[in-house]
């Protein structure tokens, strides 16, 4: 594992990417260190799952780090299976291309890993600190399984996903083991995640302390001031 390039300047932020060969999922990972711009010295880090088709430098993405960074935390962000610099070029997105693309990283237990070991690298750079999880829609593919499996996950924001997709089976063997605080959020007219099965999800979440926000729109119509909200219940259970 490796920083690949001197810090820059972001929005609100310093920006450190870094790189590392995965040796469970026999993947190459990219990924990406956000800090305040006041220094490395944030006493609490924020892990980053991008949706389907994007990638760690998703405008959203970008944007929940800067308000992170406004409230001193850090984020962390790596490019999921098949995503970002991770890409195959001229693949078609779909649910098809989706399921391929999970396999060959690995499946759940390579994300699992793969997410493990960035945390580890940036843990040995900034120490050990209090870790919480942002991830909607692929970001909960990859952040349920996470959050319920690697203790250093203290607090989860979750949503856009419910039972089914390439992990469903992993997402509902798991979300009972689930036992951190956890916001999930649901888009009512949700035209890629039936509502009924997000639902689903949300009720097999085994945390005593889980609270379901739902608003209308479709997927990608998450409003700003949820957004805000979700950083600021993260800010609030990360002290």
């Amino acid at each position: 594992m490796a920083w690949t390039t001197t810090e820059s300047a972001g929005d609100g932020f310093i920006e450190r990417p870094f790189a590392f060969d995965a040796p469970t999922s026999g993947s190459w990972i990219p990924g990406v260190y956000r800090a305040p711009e006041n220094g490395g010295g944030a006493d609490r880090l924020v892990l980053l799952g991008h949706g389907g088709t994007t990638d760690k430098h998703a405008p959203y993405i970008v944007e929940v780090a800067r308000q992170l960074a406004q409230r001193g935390i850090a984020s962390m962000a790596i490019d999921g299976p098949g995503h970002g610099e991770r890409a195959t070029a001229g693949a078609a997105p779909g649910l098809e291309w989706l399921a391929r693309v999970w396999e060959d990283g690995g499946g759940t237990n390579g994300v699992i890993s793969d997410w493990g070991e960035a945390l580890d690298f940036i843990e040995a750079e900034f120490g050990a600190r209090t870790t919480g999880w942002w991830g909607l829609s692929m970001g909960t593919m990859m952040g349920l399984p996470v959050s319920a499996s690697d203790e250093r996950i203290q607090v989860a924001l979750l949503g856009l996903m419910g039972v089914g997709g390439p992990n469903s089976d992993d997402l509902e063997r798991l979300a009972p083991q689930l036992a951190c605080p956890v916001r999930f959020l649901v888009q009512w007219d949700d035209e890629i995640v039936p509502r009924a099965t997000a639902l689903e999800l949300f009720g097999l979440l085994g945390s005593t302390k889980k609270t379901l926000h739902a608003n209308p729109g479709i997927h990608v119509a998450v409003p700003g001031f949820e957004v805000a909200a979700s950083v600021e219940y993260l800010d609030h259970h990360l002290r």
